[in-house]
């Protein structure tokens, strides 16, 4: 175990070491800039001051202003459209899909007689099946797409390789279905995170290959000296992951507790170093965009992103207090989850004062209330997580529904709400007409609101007192059981209110893709490379 654990932690010094050099080299090229100018980036000249928001009609636009349409950005998003319009819609395919199987997961926790003859349908496949489509089909499918609308526009030239993220999409669609194929009949690798068979993980790295590259040749090729702290995210992210996928892949070379503390190293990584980073990245961008202006510091977006960078590697061992790994790698773990309140402070710092200065935008925007509540959640989430490192704390909540809750609020509170934001904000842009009932957006707003709140509030309470019972002598395990249950009833309740909101969403976005798509002005050809926008 000792080769397994050292193998961790040099790799993970290796990674520190490979930040540090990235910081060295954007001190030297003065990308470090430490001066509110640079967090202009975003905006084309002139537009700063202007509300950028098609969602916004009636009295909304006529109190915040006449809307920005992008009409300087045409050429760079016409580039990116078709991959990006494709990652999308098969992303909120597979939130549709994976909400369903998470729901049947939830009902099976109170009638766990149901469909118990149908082996594909029992808990242990229909809750793996949850996980694995929704962090690899909804919320990286969808990532990725905002990330290649996203990136050409703040490095001020058109996406190079278009067709090359045509190609990883439908790969990774091809391996996610595999992959969902080869759960439901019980083949899996057996570790959360971890479940689909490493030969077809192996088709999956295959397709992340093509939109890395795009992205970094755009990036190679961008027309501004200074990358925006949105670009450091994404590219932060495009490091992170081949790497964190690839070791904990390699077949045969894990067993055991090994197997276990490889489990844990990657499943907390990809939350924070690729989810993160896509999540935070995109709402560093859309704030600022739709408010119409920068954010409150530039300079404490970058300390974010470097302090993310050098803390996160170690976070996840936590997961293992008291297990049988040395007591050290859980201390470290333990310090670097508590070191993680420093880019949390800074991110929550930007974001957070930035629209609270700005609250007609909030009450104006829904998209803006996605990704700013969307933020919010990412700071609670984040010290939630610091918090139950601790081992007084984790003592309690370890091997309850407390977990499951704390992850939600993590996965779906932050992540998933900023995109719903970031979809809702794109569409227009990306179809060229409005979204045909703009009331339904609302009611998604709200449906997935109330109904994670009872979903996150049923599980932290019901898992605290699920601990305590267990922790409990006097008491018999039943009773953990027990006094669970109306909570896990709520956690249904919750469940059914959010897959709802996302059949709504779906179907909201499909008649937007029916209405087919309108001609703009200023539109480029898919082979042209505009000079300039932002």
């Amino acid at each position: 175990m000792s080769v397994t654990i050292g193998l961790l932690l040099a790799l993970s010094f290796l990674v520190s070491l490979l930040a540090l050099a990235f910081l060295i080299w954007a001190v030297t090229s003065r990308q470090l800039q430490l001066h509110q100018g640079q967090a202009y980036t975003v905006f084309t000249p002139g537009e700063a001051g202007t509300p950028d928001d098609a969602t916004m009609s009636g009295e909304d636009t006529q109190s915040v202003g006449p809307h920005h349409y992008d009409t300087e950005r045409e050429g760079i998003d016409a580039v990116s459209r078709r991959p990006v319009m494709i990652l999308i819609g098969s992303g909120i395919a597979w939130l549709v899909i994976g909400s369903i199987f998470g729901l049947m997961a939830s009902l099976k926790l109170h009638w766990p007689d149901w469909l118990t003859d149908v082996a594909p349908l029992t808990f242990g496949r229909v809750r793996t099946l949850h996980l694995n489509l929704v962090i690899y089909g909804w919320l990286s499918m969808t990532g990725i797409g905002v990330a290649l609308w996203i990136a050409p526009r703040i490095f001020h030239t058109a996406l190079r390789h278009p067709r090359l993220p045509v190609i990883g999409a439908v790969l990774w669609n091809v391996a996610v279905a595999c992959g969902a194929l080869a759960i439901a009949s019980g083949w899996t690798d057996g570790e959360e995170w971890l479940e689909i068979p490493w030969q077809i993980d192996g088709l999956l790295a295959l397709a992340g290959a093509f939109f890395v590259w795009p992205l970094l040749h755009t990036a190679l090729r961008r027309n501004v000296d200074h990358i925006y702290v949105t670009g450091w995210y994404y590219l932060g992210a495009l490091c992170w992951f081949p790497v964190l996928f690839f070791i904990a892949n390699l077949p045969g070379i894990h067993s055991g507790v090994q197997e276990a503390t490889v489990n844990w190293w990657f499943a907390h990584n990809v939350l924070g170093l690729w989810l993160t980073p896509l999540g935070v990245g995109a709402a560093y961008y859309f704030i600022p965009k739709i408010i119409g202006k920068p954010i409150y510091s530039y300079s404490l977006s970058l300390l974010g992103f470097w302090a993310l960078a050098l803390f996160y590697s170690q976070v996840g061992i936590h997961h293992l207090i008291g297990g049988p790994v040395p007591t050290w790698v859980v201390t470290l773990s333990i310090v670097h989850s508590v070191m993680m309140f420093v880019p949390v402070i800074a991110v929550a710092i930007n974001q957070h004062v930035t629209v609270a200065r700005n609250l007609w935008a909030f009450k104006a925007s829904v998209p803006l209330r996605f990704i700013s509540l969307g933020a919010v959640m990412y700071t609670l989430a984040s010290f939630q997580g610091s918090i139950e490192a601790l081992r007084t704390v984790n003592t309690v909540t370890h091997f309850t529904q407390y977990t499951v809750g704390h992850a939600h609020l993590g996965a779906y509170g932050f992540v998933s709400f900023i995109l719903f934001g970031a979809v809702y904000h794109m569409g227009p842009r990306l179809t060229g007409r409005q979204w045909p009932a703009p009331a339904l957006i609302k009611v998604h707003f709200w449906l997935v609101v109330v109904g994670f709140a009872i979903y996150f509030f049923a599980l932290t309470i019901g898992g605290v007192l699920q601990g305590l019972a267990m922790l409990d002598a006097t008491r018999p395990f039943a009773d953990s059981v027990t006094v669970l249950a109306p909570y896990l009833e709520a956690r249904s309740v919750g469940g059914a209110l959010m897959t709802l909101g996302h059949l709504i969403f779906a179907g909201h976005f499909v008649a937007l893709l029916a209405q087919g798509r309108a001609p703009q002005a200023g539109t480029a050809p898919t082979d042209t490379v505009p000079a300039t926008a932002a």
